[in-house]
């Protein structure tokens, strides 16, 4: 009787365990900003630890006006300073919060200030990401909306 017991909690956690991934696992994709001048696209891709790590992988305007490929060149840190604009790497170690059915726990990185914040990201259907950053008690939201 005991072993039933433990078997059937054992199927139990688990299928609560797939769900909460399948939920988690929403937020991988390609998602493309607000149209206009600054426009990008972020793919976020799982890792193996289970946290999430979203990079540009494409920039509407990469070149700037002398026709040179733009860099990240505000980026406090020196040696990252030479990325190409459509290489940048956002966030690593973004986690899913079933209790408050968001992802957070990293920090978000700013190209075009060189900062980075504190990230949340929620959908607020199923095609629109809110990525919101907050620095000093001040935020931020962007929208991006995932591809097709």
């Amino acid at each position: 009787m005991k072993r039933v017991f433990l078997l059937i909690c054992l199927l139990l956690s688990s299928f609560v365990l797939f769900a909460q991934n399948d939920r988690a696992d929403a937020i991988v994709g390609t998602y493309i900003s607000v149209p206009g001048e600054g426009q990008y696209k972020v793919r976020i891709t799982r890792e193996a630890d289970g946290s999430y790590t979203g990079r540009v992988c494409w920039v509407k305007n990469k070149y700037d006006s002398e026709g040179r490929l733009q860099r990240d060149d505000k980026n406090p840190d020196k040696s990252l300073r030479n990325t190409p604009c459509d290489q940048i790497v956002l966030f690593t170690g973004l986690r899913y919060d079933a209790k408050k059915q968001q992802w957070g726990g990293t920090k978000i990185y700013d190209p075009n200030r060189g900062i980075k914040a504190h990230m949340t990201a929620r959908f607020s259907d199923a095609k629109t990401l809110k990525v919101r950053g907050t620095l000093m008690g001040f935020g931020e939201t962007e929208v991006w909306t995932r591809e097709k």
